[in-house]
């Protein structure tokens, strides 16, 4: 196996890279990715030197560029994760995520569809798989009761989540028009370590830690269905390796938390887990003008992946949630970094 993922130096790409990268399957991992605001080498830094592993700093709106990677490496099987994922940034700037997000998709597409027809080794062509890596939110806002399943029809009501719906329908055509062999993921929120501080889990993180205001939208009543990223990690290899060609699995943990609950959640583990701190950390707790168009409830079915593949969870959300937060806490050199490299890279001409 050759297997190329993008975004790999982002969050839930770094997670799955180091999750995957000692599998006795795998021959070579090869990690494409452009380096945005939200994407650090510094993620990567314990498998850089690993026997297996390449890195190709490369963006997906460079085609040629994107070909290059996929013909020089011999992929066999890729795990598309890289795109602008950020709601809030694609409401202010949703230029970026139709750039990345829909033509970067039809880039890395293209190219597969070029290499697996036309250059692809005969042993290699069974064996192909497009993996590609979306989100609950193209589903669009549940109410207060029901579930997202994989024949829920799209209603994304974000730039963000409509960049994502179209990237999925391109993928769709692409196996029943070419046939190449893809499947479809769609995940709920993730958290865990080496996110990037703009997620609401980081972010209250970070405030609590900095003893700033910790912005709650609205009124803190949005539910969100929460997956730890390794757990998604394990999923996605489950997906690429068991999953029927052409289908789509959601993926999903059963973990549903208003907004406001999982705050104070968090602000209960700051004050167990840095009582250095001093005082109360909900305190800090501030309400906020609401999201334009905010969804107000997502939550994932998984009874396909779980029937099908046998994926469960493998780690409990309380414990996950204590890790991160503790990560977090022993980790500021880490976010103090990403920070600093994220406001150079955002204040370049054209970023």
């Amino acid at each position: 196996m050759h297997v190329l993922v993008t975004g790999g130096a982002g969050f839930i790409g770094c997670n799955l890279v180091r999750t995957i990268i000692d599998r006795p399957e795998i021959d070579r991992l090869i990690v494409l990715d452009c380096l945005t605001y939200a994407g650090h080498l510094e993620n990567l830094a314990d498998v850089l030197h690993h026997k297996k592993f390449t890195f190709e700093q490369v963006d997906l709106r460079n085609k040629h560029a994107v070909y290059e990677v996929v013909r020089k490496h011999k992929i066999t099987h890729v795990m598309h994760l890289a795109a602008e994922s950020h709601v809030d940034r694609s409401i202010t700037g949703p230029a970026d995520f139709i750039h990345t997000n829909v033509i970067g998709t039809f880039n890395l597409l293209e190219a597969c569809r070029v290499y697996w027809l036309e250059e692809c080794l005969p042993q290699d062509v069974e064996q192909f798989r497009f993996l590609h890596v979306s989100t609950d939110e193209v589903y669009g806002s549940l109410g207060p009761t029901g579930y997202f399943t994989e024949t829920t029809p799209y209603a994304p009501n974000s730039p963000y989540s409509a960049s994502k719906a179209a990237a999925d329908m391109l993928v769709r055509a692409y196996h029943h028009t070419y046939g190449l062999p893809t499947l479809i993921t769609n995940c709920s929120n993730n958290f865990g370590p080496y996110q990037f501080p703009e997620k609401l889990i980081p972010v209250v993180i970070q405030a609590a830690i900095e003893r700033r205001p910790i912005p709650v939208y609205g009124d803190g009543l949005n539910v969100r269905d929460w997956l730890y990223v390794l757990d998604h990690a394990n999923a996605l290899w489950l997906v690429l390796t068991r999953g029927r060609v052409g289908q789509t699995y959601n993926i999903g943990a059963s973990n549903e938390w208003p907004n406001i609950k999982l705050v104070e959640k968090i602000c209960d583990l700051v004050d167990e887990l840095a009582p250095h701190l001093g005082g109360s950390t909900k305190s800090l707790i501030t309400f906020v003008k609401d999201r334009p168009g905010h969804d107000r409830r997502y939550a994932i079915d998984a009874s396909k992946i779980r029937t099908e593949l046998g994926w469960t969870p493998a780690y409990p959300f309380d414990e996950a949630l204590r890790y991160t937060v503790d990560w977090y806490i022993h980790n500021q050199d880490w976010v103090k970094k990403v920070l600093e490299n994220a406001k150079v890279r955002l204040q370049k001409p054209g970023s």
